[in-house]
């Protein structure tokens, strides 16, 4: 029996809206709720629907429009050429289908081009007179964000290359990828701030390209792979020779690049790497098949969304089968509690797997999960791989429910669970051992306060009644250290320089280091380049805060409930009074107090960099936040300022200054 007319409409209505969310998520939010195959099978059965009833196709089908990545914190620019998307295939037998139609169009042999399909996100460069002009992200595929001075701080982007050697004006295209030891560097921060760790290298890569501030993509560890070259009148007839010559002028093009004579040895390729992509040190999560002659890809043209020169075949993810054997439960500095899963060793993505989070109760309950289970466990570059479902066939009478626990594992205390929030959490912050020793390992790590000592050291220090809050290192002296177990007097000496050199340490450290919950390096550095000083944070309304660059509602309320603390005051005065710095450099090398109470956003591009705007804003001391508000000042708007701003501002009514107007603003 056939689809009926009624109920295709209806489906189709449903994939549409449901494929719109994913994209929001995947492409904007960089934060996807599916797997790349789960989404795959929605948009198959979208365009299956699609081609069954074509009086239901529209323009604005996701079957017909690329993703959207744009954001309204960049300038935007249209893109020269289309920057499209490539038709995917798990199947074998499509790729045959695929060289079909290739070959129907030529009656000469055809040479395909294959390519690592690396797991980023898109760019295109362009370059003039040997000089890099601008970096567009995809966008909607027409128009893109302007990310160059991001991108200018990525090593492996050429800034400028001998321009007698290439054309005068080009683009040229490829991904940007954080590889897998970037990832769990930065992963591994993330978790110890209690903060959401990135779903996997691609999410990771592209929130960092997106980030305001230049400086933090730079400490990203992000790096770049070109594929595509494009321009008028190029000197080439093949895809693969444009690659060698942009290879030979000093671009990263992936050495992993073959030349293929027929469809046989795609697939040979595709097979070798699907083995050989688990020990490379980035990830890669298919393969790119393009026509390598050029006049054959313009002959076959584009569809809406797609070149018909080219596809993408897709592995599907790597899972080992182990059993599950115990959960253990981890109390972190925050007090939440993390159920960790203990599993019978198993070799994947080239490591020995032992352990898999399980994130939360609610994931527990998902996923029905019980001890003794045979589980599938997926590893993407992740610190602690993922379990993702459980071989139901194999369960056996041995098999129980694991009991969530209701008290905290190490001091007892009834934990608590709010509704905003997936996992439960030990309320006795002031005197849960782990909690306390966890905050006091945060406070002297190396991005915090820096401070030579490990979690031994902290352990004997509390255990031994020597140090109750932060400020009591300050008053620890050498006769005290040496009582410690294995230490002399060099390791009290050392100890206490390091105490001593990180009275120096920047206020977005000593910020950072106090373990306000949601709070990471990140943040703490927008804070305080907003902020300034801790009198100006601690006196913050919720509005104040949510005008903050990366600050939601969960931040918010986390820095107003940790300020609201009378103890959090006091532990402050204390810190103080030994020295550490709560103001930012900035504030003593201010130029004027012109600006001063006002608050400036700003959109487009100046003839200065936006980070230099910014630094003048807050050398005379004015604010500037990324969005518009009623608390706005002005907006100082360049060229291509993002229309949303302005829309904004106009509807409150905000005043809209130029270049030459803030200017005259600071002048003296």
């Amino acid at each position: 029996m056939g689809i009926k007319k009624q109920y295709a409409q209806k489906r189709i209505k449903e994939l549409s809206e449901e494929l719109r969310r994913h994209n929001h998520s995947y492409y904007v939010l960089n934060s996807p709720t599916i797997s790349d195959f789960e989404y795959d099978l929605l948009m198959n059965e979208l365009m299956t629907l699609e081609k069954m009833f074509p009086e239901f196709l529209t323009s604005a089908s996701p079957s017909q429009v690329v993703g959207s990545d744009k954001n309204e914190g960049f300038a935007q620019y249209p893109h020269r050429f289309p920057m499209l998307s490539l038709g995917n295939t798990y199947n074998i037998e499509e790729l045959y289908s695929f060289d079909e139609r290739i070959r129907k169009a030529t009656d000469q042999p055809v040479q395909y081009c294959c390519e690592l399909k690396f797991d980023g996100t898109a760019i295109c460069l362009t370059y003039k007179n040997g000089i890099l002009v601008r970096a567009l992200t995809r966008g909607d595929g027409t128009i893109g964000d302007d990310v160059t001075e991001n991108v200018k701080t990525i090593a492996s982007i050429p800034h400028s290359i001998a321009k007698e050697i290439t054309p005068a004006d080009f683009e040229i295209r490829g991904e940007i990828f954080m590889p897998y030891e970037a990832f769990d560097r930065l992963n591994l921060q993330r978790e110890e701030d209690e903060e959401t760790p990135f779903a996997n290298p691609r999410n990771a890569a592209a929130g960092s390209l997106k980030q305001q501030d230049p400086g933090i993509v730079r400490e990203r560890g992000l790096d770049c792979v070109l594929y595509h070259l494009l321009g008028e009148n190029l000197p080439f007839n093949r895809h693969y020779d444009a690659l060698s010559s942009a290879k030979s002028w000093g671009f990263p093009i992936s050495e992993h690049t073959q030349l293929c004579n027929g469809i046989e040895e795609v697939i040979a390729y595709i097979r070798s790497w699907d083995e050989k992509r688990k020990y490379l040190p980035y990830a890669t999560d298919g393969i790119v098949i393009k026509v390598n002659d050029l006049a054959l890809q313009r002959k076959l043209g584009f569809t809406a969304k797609s070149p018909r020169w080219a596809t993408a075949y897709k592995f599907k993810p790597e899972e080992a089968l182990t059993r599950l054997i115990s959960i253990d439960y981890q109390v972190g500095r925050t007090g939440a509690v993390t159920p960790v899963a203990n599993l019978e060793p198993v070799q994947l993505s080239g490591t020995v797997v032992k352990r898999a989070s399980l994130h939360n109760s609610e994931q527990m309950e998902a996923l029905d999960i019980h001890i003794n289970d045979w589980v599938y466990v997926e590893k993407g570059g992740e610190i602690i791989p993922k379990i993702t479902r459980v071989e139901l066939s194999r369960r056996d009478s041995s098999a129980q429910v694991p009991q969530y626990p209701t008290h905290c594992p190490d001091c007892g205390s009834e934990l608590v669970k709010r509704e905003d929030e997936a996992k439960h959490f030990c309320p006795n912050s002031d005197h849960c051992p782990t909690q306390i020793k966890a905050k006091f390992v945060h406070f002297i790590s190396r991005k915090a306060m820096n401070i030579i000592a490990g979690e031994a050291t902290i352990e004997q220090l509390f255990e031994k009644g020597m140090i109750s809050d932060f400020a009591d290192l300050y008053h620890l002296t050498r006769e005290e250290l040496i009582t410690l177990d294995g230490w002399k007097e060099r390791a009290a000496e050392r100890f206490l320089e390091s105490i001593e050199n990180s009275k120096k340490a920047p206020f977005h450290s000593v910020l950072f280091a106090l373990g306000i919950r949601h709070i990471g390096e990140t943040t703490a550095k927008m804070i305080v380049s907003h902020f300034h000083n801790i009198d100006a944070l601690m006196g913050a309304s919720r509005e104040d805060l949510l005008a903050v660059d990366e600050i939601g509602e969960i931040m918010a309320e986390s820095i107003l409930q940790y300020f609201a603390d009378p103890k959090h005051s006091e532990l402050i005065s204390k810190l103080r009074a030994v020295g550490l710095k709560f103001e930012s450099e900035g504030d003593k090398g201010r130029i004027s107090d012109r600006l001063e109470g006002m608050t400036i956003v700003i959109s487009g591009n100046f003839s200065v960099s936006r980070e230099e705007i910014k630094g003048l804003i807050t050398s005379h001391g004015g604010k500037n936040t990324g969005s518009v508000s009623k608390n706005t000042t002005y907006l100082l708007a360049g060229e291509k300022a993002g229309p949303e701003k302005l829309k904004k501002a106009e509807k409150l009514g905000i005043e809209i200054i130029d270049e030459n107007s803030f200017n005259e603003l600071i002048k003296h």
